[in-house]
């Protein structure tokens, strides 16, 4: 169990998706550029079985920012998407049902 004050910790926040690519030697990582409004970062993410690098293109995603960074065979990752596992096992990623913009806080 965990209380308020740490869900109070994550910083959640809405990301569009600019760029994705695959990470040279890595089935499973995925490169990904981002736009949190104000804000460029670049996340690694996991994901590679599930989506193919243009599939990601122009989704809004949902992410942690507030993560420590994490460096993942040679890349940054400055946060980390946010994922359920799918029946087969693979990641399905959790995206917002109606338009909104970059960086918005997830409360």
């Amino acid at each position: 169990m965990i209380t308020i004050e740490d869900i109070l910790k994550l910083d959640l926040r809405t990301a569009k998706v600019l760029e994705a690519q695959r990470v040279q030697g890595s089935e499973k990582l995925i490169k990904i550029q981002l736009s949190l409004g104000d804000e460029s970062r670049q996340i690694v993410a996991g994901i590679g079985k599930a989506y193919e690098p243009e599939q990601l293109i122009g989704k809004t995603i949902i992410i942690v920012a507030n993560l420590e960074p994490r460096d993942l065979m040679g890349n940054t990752s400055n946060g980390m998407l946010l994922a359920a596992t799918g029946q087969n096992g693979l990641p399905v990623l959790l995206i917002p049902d109606k338009e909104i913009e970059s960086g918005a806080r997830i409360k």
